[in-house]
């Protein structure tokens, strides 16, 4: 399928805003989705936000209204299908940049797993179902660059102008198989799950303290060196892999040079060098002389809890793969979770942990309780 599409609208002034409100308010649904700088800056934003109506596409520039909150009252709009592609980094992204509030999702990535899609990217997706090619090179471009491309914009805008057929046909599917209230149910948890904090590139050295090649005062060192790689990204608004690679921090964490001369042995390049070489070896001086990091104790699990966790898990992959689904699909790793900690004792407890997922209850709830030893198994 290829059709001349008329250009999108470019949403960047209030009254802009506004005209494109009056549009979506009313609509049974609409289709949206994202486009943020992770790959090009210290701490990531939304740089775009893209709508489509069955009528147009909006192109939303937060870089330039900065003041995106009439737009909460749609996305918390009941009434409103929301319908998103992999919805869940959007969600995080408009919770933390907006503090938006959802309901009413439909997501046609988990629509597509919860079918048991092979591949369920969007490009992959239109390309089967309606012909349609999508260039996802622009995936990784600096959507905080302005100007952006004629391609970026044509890239942005079909990322939601063929979500509505997209949807129709992965609703038909999901009820065929007999997977709707399922999927539905899925979608309702993604608009309560909140990870919002705040994302930055950075990183701390506790990320390493598990590494048994690493001793405590090598970590010392380490520490050091993340906060002058944080302090150093964040000034230079870049990703910390673009100042230094992690490989390096640790050959330098582990070699502790003390001269400019030797650290092109351990990889480093001329500019690197030049650039920040005697920050380095001001940094692992410190870490050699401060007091040594302590490694917190990993919290393990109780045996009776992890043996729980096994039995769910093999019993999850074994009925996934006589689905024909990925093993979260049968069983959300929130939920695998609470069976393992908190055991049901009969269908009362197993009902309290499963409330929110009925069909899942109806499904699989007597071989739940059969697999952990509760009553009313049958």
């Amino acid at each position: 399928m290829r059709e001349k599409l008329p250009p999108p609208i470019w949403v960047n002034t209030k009254p802009a805003l506004q005209k494109m409100l009056e549009d979506l308010y009313h609509l049974p649904r609409i289709a949206v989705d994202t486009e943020s700088n992770s790959m090009h800056a210290y701490r990531e934003q939304v740089c775009l936000v893209q709508f489509s109506s069955p009528k147009y596409d909006y192109l939303v520039d937060p870089l330039e209204l900065t003041d995106l909150s009439p737009l909460g009252p749609i996305f918390k709009n009941p009434k409103i299908e929301k319908i998103f592609h992999a919805a869940e980094y959007d969600l995080i992204c408009l919770r933390r940049d907006f503090g938006f509030t959802f309901a009413n999702l439909f997501d046609t990535m988990q629509a597509a797993r919860t079918l048991g899609y092979p591949a369920v990217g969007l490009d992959r997706l239109l390309g089967d179902k309606f012909g349609i090619e999508l260039d996802k090179r622009h995936q990784k471009a600096n959507w905080a660059a302005r100007p952006l491309t004629a391609e970026q914009i044509h890239y942005a805008r079909l990322d939601t102008h063929y979500l509505f057929q997209l949807r129709d046909v992965m609703e038909k599917e999901l009820r065929e198989k007999g997977r709707w209230r399922v999927a539905l149910e899925d979608f309702a948890r993604a608009c309560q799950f909140d990870n919002s904090r705040g994302k930055t590139n950075g990183g701390s050295w506790e990320r390493f303290a598990s590494r048994k090649d690493l001793s405590v005062r090598e970590l010392t060192i380490l520490a050091e060196l993340c906060d002058w790689r944080d302090a150093e990204a964040e000034r230079l608004n870049r990703p910390v892999y673009k100042v230094l690679g992690e490989d390096l921090l640790l050959e330098l964490a582990k070699n502790a040079p003390t001269h400019l001369v030797d650290l092109s042995g351990l990889g480093l390049s001329e500019r690197q060098i030049n650039l920040w070489g005697r920050d380095l070896l001001d940094a692992i001086r410190r870490g050699v002389e401060a007091q040594p990091v302590e490694r917190k104790p990993s919290k393990r699990q109780d045996d009776a809890v992890l043996r729980r966790l096994d039995k769910l898990k093999a019993w999850r992959k074994k009925v996934g793969q006589e689905l024909g689904v990925e093993s979260d699909i049968v069983l959300p790793k929130s939920y695998l979770l609470a069976l393992a900690e908190n055991p049901p004792r009969d269908r009362r407890d197993l009902n309290s942990i499963l409330e929110a997922t009925p069909s899942r209850m109806e499904q699989f709830g007597s071989q739940i309780l059969k697999l952990l030893g509760g009553r009313d198994a049958n």
